[in-house]
């Protein structure tokens, strides 16, 4: 927030119930997606290797979240990526896309199950066709934080995802990550790249599925 008001306490009182109204730039990512396209090209002993995968998106809204003043609407999501000749896991990831109208910051929140944890941030406007998010490693306030392997072996300094929102509905992002594995010199540009095509509509966040009596009580 730009200028913090004196009072941190005191929440919004005027808030939407419906999220998927209020999600600015983010609305269009609200869905089940999926796609067999993407590209992913990553460090080997043996060279860079790239792999096609296939990806599977579920973003839901969630309620208002209120941090005093702060109000922020949200999407929780969870990916799940596997490869052609693998049924095992290849990739899997859970956080949340969040938009703050009062300011047009947008943040997305990753973790991924080998112990790594990202916030990154940016800036858009509520009908942009192009938006990012970047955070870096040391960043106070979006930042990277890694378990000590990782920080050792593949060291994670940055990382960006910047999302096209497509006219036929679609959405394709490009991810940056730049690693710095251990023994390699410079740190690798870790690419991957999508385009997602929408399966299924989003499930409403509970409180805009409520009767109107109930959220006015």
């Amino acid at each position: 927030m730009p200028n913090i008001p004196d009072d941190v306490f005191t929440e919004p009182d005027d808030v939407s119930p419906d999220t998927l109204a209020n999600l600015g730039p983010l609305r269009r990512l609200a869905g089940v997606w999926q796609s067999d396209q993407g590209v992913d090209i990553a460090p080997k002993a043996e060279g860079p290797e790239r792999r096609v995968f296939r990806e599977h998106i579920r973003m839901d809204p969630i309620d208002p979240q209120a941090n005093g003043p702060q109000l922020l609407y949200g999407l929780r999501y969870h990916i799940h990526i596997n490869t052609p000749e693998e049924a095992i896991t290849f990739h899997d990831q859970v956080g949340y896309w969040l938009w703050e109208p009062a300011t047009g910051m947008i943040m997305q929140t990753i973790a991924i199950p080998r112990g790594q944890v990202v916030l990154a941030g940016g800036t858009a406007a509520p009908d942009d066709k192009r938006i990012f998010v970047e955070a870096r490693r040391g960043d106070t306030k979006f930042g990277i934080c890694s378990t000590p392997f990782l920080e050792e072996a593949f060291r994670t300094d940055y990382y960006r995802i910047d999302i096209t929102f497509n006219d036929d509905g679609s959405w394709t992002y490009v991810t940056r990550t730049d690693l710095a594995v251990r023994g390699k010199t410079p740190a690798f540009d870790h690419r991957d790249t999508n385009t997602l095509r929408r399966i299924a509509p989003p499930t409403p966040n509970p409180l805009a599925e409520l009767p109107k009596d109930a959220k006015a009580g």
